[in-house]
C-alpha cells in the first residue's frame, strides 16, 4: 500500500469517530434550539390569548383541548399567585393525515396563570414537536451522506492536490531505485521547493557520495590484491612443477612438492572464490538477461562427465519444463555449476546424481553421507561437513549469494538418503 493511500485510510477511519461525535452533539444542539424556537411561539401565542380573552370572554370557556390547541379553566388566587410559566414535553393522542386512529404525539406545553376581571385562570397551550424518532433518523442519514462526501473530498484531494505535493519523493524513490553503485554517472535529482523533501535529498545524496567512494575504493582493493596474489601463486606453481619435471627427486621430496602444488593451488581457488564473492556483493554483475536453465544445467553436466566417470558418479537429469530466468550469465553458470560440482565431489563410489529442472526451480539430489547436513552452517563461508575434503568451502556460499542477489531461494533436504538441493526462481 503506498504512502498516499495508507494516509488516506487512516484518515477516513479517524474521520469516522469525529463525525459521530459531532452527530451526537448536533442532535442535541438542533433540539434545543427547536425547543427554544417552540417555545417563543408559545410565548407569543399566550400574549395573544390573553389579549382577545379581554374582547372575547367565551375563551375562557373553553377547558378541553380543541383545535386551537388551548385549554383555560379557573384555579384559586393563592394557586394563581404561585404559579410560574412552565415548559413541558408530553404527548398528546392527535390524528394526522396518514393516521387512521389518533396516535400519541410529542407537543411541547406552556402552563401559565392570569387575572382576567378580578378572576384567575390556568392555561395550557401546546404546540406539535418533530418526533425525535424522525429526527434521529433524518441525522443518521445526514452524518452518513456527510461522512461519505468527506472521504470522497479526501479521495479527490488525495488523488489531485496531495498526489502533486509528494511528486518530487516518488521521482526521488524511483531515482534511488534505479541507482547502480558503480555504474549510474548522476545522483539522484529532483525539484521541489519543500524544504524537507530537499533536506532528505541531499542526505541521501551524501550517503550515496560517501558508498560510491567506499565501493570505488573496495573495488580497487580487491582487484589489487587479486593481481597481486595471482601473480606469485603463479610463479610458486610454475616453479613446483619445474622441480617436478627435472625427476632428479627422490619418492619423498617428490611427495612433498606435490602436497605443496595442491596447497597452492587451493589458494588460487580460494582467491577466485573470495573475488567472486566479493564481485557479487558489490552487485558487479549486474548484465541481466534472459538466461535458459536449462542450457546451462545441460553444459555443467557435460563438462563434469570426466569427473563423474573417473568417481564412478552416474548423473541423469530430468526436464518437465523450460526454464528461463532474466538474471546475469555468469553467476546464473556459477550458481548451477557449483551445485553440480558439490553434487559429484561430496558423493560416494558408484553414487548418483539426479536433476530435476521445474517449472520455476532446478533441483539437484545426490548420494552422500547417511546423516543429513546442518542446515543452518552448509551456506555459511569455509563451512565443510568434512575436514578432510580438499574444497575451499564456498562453493554453496557463492549459491547463497548469487540467489540474495536476485531474491531467488535456495534451500536443502535430506529426503530417502539423498542429499536435496532446490534453487527456486519464483
Amino acid at each position: 500500500m503506498t504512502l498516499l493511500n495508507r494516509s488516506l485510510k487512516y484518515l477516513s477511519i479517524s474521520l469516522l469517530p469525529v463525525v459521530s461525535l459531532w452527530a451526537v452533539v448536533f442532535y442535541f444542539n438542533m433540539l434545543d434550539e427547536i425547543k427554544e424556537s417552540v417555545d417563543e411561539g408559545l410565548e407569543n401565542y399566550k400574549r395573544l390569548l390573553i389579549q382577545k380573552a379581554r374582547t372575547s370572554p367565551e375563551i375562557l370557556t373553553k377547558d378541553r383541548m380543541g383545535e386551537n390547541f388551548f385549554s383555560v379553566s379557573e384555579i384559586s388566587r393563592e394557586r394563581a399567585l404561585s404559579a410560574r410559566d412552565r415548559y413541558v414535553d408530553t404527548l398528546i393522542d392527535m390524528q394526522d393525515a396518514d393516521d387512521e386512529t389518533p396516535e400519541p404525539e410529542p407537543v411541547r406545553m406552556l402552563v401559565t396563570a392570569f387575572e382576567q376581571d378580578g378572576r384567575y385562570y390556568t392555561l395550557h397551550i401546546i404546540n406539535p414537536m418533530v418526533e425525535e424518532d424522525d429526527l434521529i433518523e433524518e441525522l443518521f442519514r445526514e452524518t452518513i451522506g456527510l461522512y461519505l462526501i468527506l472521504v470522497t473530498s479526501i479521495i479527490l484531494i488525495n488523488n489531485f492536490v496531495l498526489k502533486r505535493l509528494w511528486k518530487p519523493f516518488y521521482s526521488l524513490l524511483q531515482q534511488l531505485t534505479q541507482y547502480r553503485l558503480g555504474s549510474s554517472e548522476h545522483l539522484p535529482q529532483a525539484k521541489t521547493d519543500t524544504r524537507e523533501f530537499k533536506n532528505l535529498q541531499q542526505a541521501v545524496n551524501i550517503l550515496l557520495q560517501h558508498t560510491t567512494a567506499t565501493y570505488e575504493q573496495q573495488k580497487q582493493f580487491i582487484g589489487n590484491a587479486s593481481h597481486e596474489l595471482r601473480t606469485p601463486l603463479a610463479i610458486a606453481i610454475s616453479k613446483l612443477e619445474l622441480l617436478l619435471e627435472k625427476g632428479n627427486l627422490d619418492e619423498v621430496q617428490a611427495g612433498s612438492i606435490s602436497e605443496v602444488l595442491q596447497i597452492v593451488e587451493r589458494l588460487v581457488r580460494l582467491n577466485k572464490s573470495l573475488l567472486l564473492l566479493a564481485k557479487i556483493e558489490n552487485r558487479q554483475f549486474l548484465d541481466n538477461q534472459a538466461v535458459s536453465i536449462n542450457k546451462i544445467v545441460r553444459e555443467g553436466i557435460n563438462d563434469l562427465e570426466e569427473i563423474a566417470a573417473f568417481r564412478n558418479v552416474h548423473i541423469s537429469l530430468k526436464e518437465t519444463a523450460q526454464l528461463s530466468v532474466r538474471m546475469d550469465a555468469a553467476l546464473a553458470g556459477v550458481a548451477v555449476l557449483n551445485l553440480l560440482r558439490n553434487a559429484v565431489f561430496h558423493n560416494v563410489p558408484d553414487g548418483m546424481v539426479h536433476v530435476h529442472i521445474l517449472q520455476h526451480a532446478v533441483r539437484v539430489c545426490n548420494t552422500g553421507k547417511t546423516e543429513p547436513l546442518i542446515p543452518e552452517k552448509i551456506f555459511t563461508r569455509f563451512y565443510k561437513p568434512d575436514a578432510g575434503t580438499a574444497g575451499t568451502g564456498l562453493g554453496l556460499a557463492i549459491v547463497k549469494a548469487v540467489c540474495g542477489l536476485y531474491n531467488f531461494t535456495v534451500s536443502y533436504q535430506f529426503d530417502e538418503d539423498m542429499h536435496c538441493f532446490e534453487i527456486s526462481f519464483a
